[in-house]
């Protein structure tokens, strides 16, 4: 478990970017896994009085504050409606509800975890992160990014006609991902992210004009060839590799039966 000395409920962004300057403080989410791990924090940072639990959706765009709720974000009707179930899909594994009634957004974008769904099935569609300082990014360059002591206040997700599926493999229903995989589309524009593997998730992008079953089975292993994985105590590389091509190829016939 972890020691907190002080709490602060920060009164502004720029309060909190303060008192996160400093390395023995922390930002504080719902605490889900911050809390299972060890180490001192001299003042824990809490955002939840800044209004930033809310899904706000415009004509052009969905804004998600940091500190929304994964629950929210799985029963939320317009992201449902618009992104066909997959963000749903991606979190409702996740542990139980109770979990993602305080497990947040931020916290799941922020930490980069490599087990991480939000992250996977974010990375495929056209998103982006909010800093408090360093501005918007897309989210596809802030995975990459070194770790530092800004804020993430919210993440976008444009608008642009896509179509997306979640898929993943897991060795019981609510445990960590054994390989986790999202695929969209925008006409021939293709983007595949997977996670999980066990390192967080990375995206390749392509354009491809797929038709046919045999263009999708082509696809699939030159997309799953590109990413890199690794061993743990739920699946061997080789195992996650011949998941990641399964998975994809899946995806990417479901998406073209929308056609």
């Amino acid at each position: 478990m972890i020691t907190i000395n002080n709490y602060v409920r920060a009164e502004s962004l720029e309060q909190a970017y303060d008192l996160n300057q400093k390395k023995s403080n922390r930002v504080l989410g719902g605490m889900m896994w911050m809390r299972l791990g060890k180490g001192r924090v001299h003042t824990a940072i809490d955002l939840s009085g800044l209004g930033l639990d809310t899904i706000e959706e415009n004509e052009e765009e969905f804004k998600i504050g940091c500190m929304c709720t994964l629950r929210s974000l799985e029963l939320h009707e317009g992201l449902n409606t618009y992104f066909q179930d997959a963000l749903k899909e991606s979190v409702h594994h996740i542990v139980g509800v109770q979990f993602r009634n305080g497990a947040t957004v931020g916290g799941s974008v922020f930490g980069r975890f490599g087990f991480s769904d939000v992250l996977t099935v974010l990375l495929s569609l056209n998103s982006y992160v909010e800093l408090y300082k360093g501005g918007i990014v897309p989210l596809h360059e802030f995975v990459h990014m070194e770790r530092d002591n800004d804020l993430l206040v919210r993440v976008i997700v444009k608008k642009d006609n896509r179509q997306v599926r979640y898929l993943t493999e897991r060795a019981t229903a609510t445990d960590f991902p054994v390989i986790a995989c999202a695929v969209s589309r925008v006409e021939n524009e293709w983007k595949v992210s997977v996670g999980a593997r066990p390192m967080k998730a990375m995206l390749v992008t392509e354009k491809a004009e797929l038709t046919c079953a045999e263009d999708a089975e082509a696809f699939a292993k030159r997309v799953a060839d590109a990413f890199t994985y690794g061993t743990n105590m739920r699946g061997s590389k080789e195992y996650r590799k011949h998941l990641a091509e399964i998975l994809i190829r899946r995806a990417v016939k479901s998406l073209m039966e929308e056609c």
